[in-house]
């Protein structure tokens, strides 16, 4: 058995997830689930339902990321704002 293209792909995406977020490259890999492709039995597929709960946790890390940004360049500009009006 092999992996499809899209196995290898969310592999090279879970390598960066754990180099962003600082987390080990092995706990992500094991979360990793696989099923047989229905058209191809001797490759491995992502799992639907792995899919989208990764997807979705990933979206939300994005989400958050942004909403703290987001943030912090307000706090920053309101420290801007008061040192001008000084």
């Amino acid at each position: 058995m092999t992996l499809d293209d899209t196995a290898i792909s969310h592999i090279a995406k879970i390598i960066q997830m754990a180099i962003i977020t600082g987390t080990d490259i092995v706990d992500h890999l094991r979360m990793m689930k696989l099923d047989v492709n229905p058209n191809d039995s001797l490759k491995l597929i992502l799992n639907d339902e792995y899919k989208e709960i990764h997807d979705n946790s990933i979206s939300v890390m994005v989400e958050n990321a942004l909403t703290r940004r987001d943030e912090e360049l307000g706090l920053n500009q309101t420290q801007e704002a008061n040192i001008d009006n000084e």
